[in-house]
């Protein structure tokens, strides 16, 4: 059984933490700013660092929603002090991605090439350029979590890693399950 929702929260000496009565919490830290409506049935209590989620009962929903809103806002105190970064890979030939201003453009082998605007809050970068001069990493940043992994999400789906080649945009450290293809003539005619 799970006890993320009791675990305490520790916030930074350089973050401060501020909620209303309807529990609106806001997250101020040195990377930005960022706001989460927190269920108004629980209590958010701050001592020494520590900032502590209870719940009013041992009721189905009050756990449940426990430990949703301790992540939620441990995420948002983690987002503000250090951020969050997913890394994706290109593979394929002729596979690459250019950054044009803030905007991403992506070359996976559809007549055109594909643009990505991010979101506010979102940085996009390209790196890993190897021998070829062929961008092939690219790194999501930014201070919201459910953000990032959105964006991150979207340019995934671009082209999805397919399974007989494994050409594709995917995270990095993904491993792609390979398919065997053709097995080709083998009792053809003879001649």
């Amino acid at each position: 059984m799970s006890r993320i929702g009791r675990a305490p929260i520790a916030v930074p000496p350089k973050v401060e933490v501020k909620w209303t009565d309807d529990n609106f919490v806001t997250v101020k830290g040195p990377k930005g700013e960022l706001s989460q409506q927190v269920d108004p049935e629980l209590t958010l209590k701050l001592e020494d660092g520590q900032l502590t989620v209870s719940r009013p009962s041992d009721g189905r929903e009050h756990r449940s929603k426990h430990g949703l809103y301790r992540t939620l806002v441990n995420n948002m105190v983690v987002g503000v002090t250090t951020g969050y970064t997913k890394s994706l890979e290109i593979h394929g030939v002729g596979y690459r991605a250019n950054k044009i201003g803030n905007n991403l453009v992506i070359l996976v082998g559809y007549s055109h090439p594909i643009e990505v605007q991010p979101p506010a809050g979102v940085t996009l970068s390209v790196d890993g350029i190897d021998a070829a001069s062929k961008a092939t990493k690219i790194s999501v940043s930014g201070i919201d979590k459910q953000l990032v992994g959105s964006v991150a999400a979207e340019i995934r789906h671009i082209r999805k890693p397919e399974p007989y080649k494994g050409k594709g945009i995917r995270y990095a450290g993904e491993k792609i399950r390979r398919k065997a293809g053709k097995a080709g003539k083998v009792g053809g005619k003879k001649k």
